[in-house]
């Protein structure tokens, strides 16, 4: 009869078969290892969980999961309210004259034009960030709505303002 490797109890010849420890708690505290498990989405009715093993690793490195709901690959674009990657700044000309060769400014300052105002877009910034990647993961407007209690026509607003290029 097989033993119980943490208290050296007999085993059950079935629980023998696949484990070599017994069923108290301390034992399966010490020798319970839990398993990888990887949520992959392949289609709009429900994401499939699989066992993290090396055949599901190769499986996802090949691509052989990709969700069908994206419509992009790789990663996603930054969300509306988080700001873009910065751009490095222009290098100094060579034709430029030195700082302190600046003229004097005049007397009265000139009026600096305004901006074009952008609309601004409904909800806070984390209900925009979380509409947008809602809607990558396939769900339509009303159930984004539902979820960040917001109405079905500011999420729309929203992921169509992600959704547009950006105009600087």
């Amino acid at each position: 009869m097989t033993k119980c490797i943490t208290c050296g109890d007999d085993l059950h010849p079935e629980r023998a078969f696949k484990y070599d420890y017994c069923m108290k708690p301390e034992c399966q505290a010490k020798n319970l290892k839990g398993l990888a498990m990887v949520a992959v989405g392949v289609n709009k009715s429900a994401e499939q969980y699989l066992l993290l093993d090396e055949d599901t690793k190769a499986d996802l490195a090949r691509g052989k999961y990709h969700d069908q709901r994206r419509g992009t690959f790789g990663q996603p674009g930054s969300a509306p309210g988080q700001p873009g990657t910065a751009r490095p700044a222009a290098p100094a000309r060579a034709d430029a004259a030195p700082a302190s060769a600046t003229p004097p400014r005049p007397a009265r300052a000139q009026p600096i034009p305004a901006a074009p105002r952008q609309p601004r877009l409904p909800g806070t910034a984390s209900q925009r960030r979380l509409a947008v990647l809602y809607n990558q993961q396939g769900l339509r407007p009303d159930e984004i709505a539902r979820k960040l209690g917001l109405s079905r026509y500011d999420v729309t607003q929203i992921i169509l303002a992600a959704k547009s290029p950006r105009r600087s």
